[in-house]
């Protein structure tokens, strides 16, 4: 990583204390489920996004079925859905206006990376939050004033 994209991803994580998961599973095995809880478990508030759970509460918050339900104000957006499914949720995602949209591991499409771009959204693509906050050894977000 080079010390641009380390200074960047530094500001995206310290800055962005509130993250909605799309895809969030209620199995701790899996990767959308222990990435949003370590997140949790670092100070941020994660809001799970799953029309399966929808009702349901993970990590002291209930979650809803569609970015639409969201009611507040979302930092980050934390991508566990394939990169196939994206289109899908594009409109939904810049309609929601979160400063980041950030697609885990594995997850990536150019032409939505550069609509959310071109509505102001920042994009992350094929980067794990996890991992990343691990190795910038990062503590709790920065909440806003």
């Amino acid at each position: 990583m080079t010390p641009a994209e380390e200074a960047r991803l530094r500001t995206i994580l310290t800055g962005s204390p509130t993250v909605a998961v799309l895809g969030i599973h209620d199995d701790d095995a899996r990767p959308a489920y222990y990435v949003p809880e370590y997140l949790h478990e670092r100070g941020y508030r994660v809001l799970g996004v799953n029309p399966k759970l929808a009702g349901r509460e993970l990590f002291g918050e209930p979650v809803v079925a569609r970015l639409a339900d969201l009611r507040e104000p979302i930092d980050l957006v934390d991508v566990f859905r394939r990169s196939e499914w994206l289109p899908d949720h594009v409109d939904e995602l810049i309609a929601l206006r979160p400063r980041v949209v950030w697609m885990q591991l594995g997850v990536r499409d150019d032409e939505v990376a550069r609509k959310l771009r071109d509505a102001g959204i920042e994009v992350v693509m094929d980067r794990c939050t996890m991992a990343d906050h691990r190795l910038l050894r990062l503590g709790a977000p920065t909440r806003a004033a």
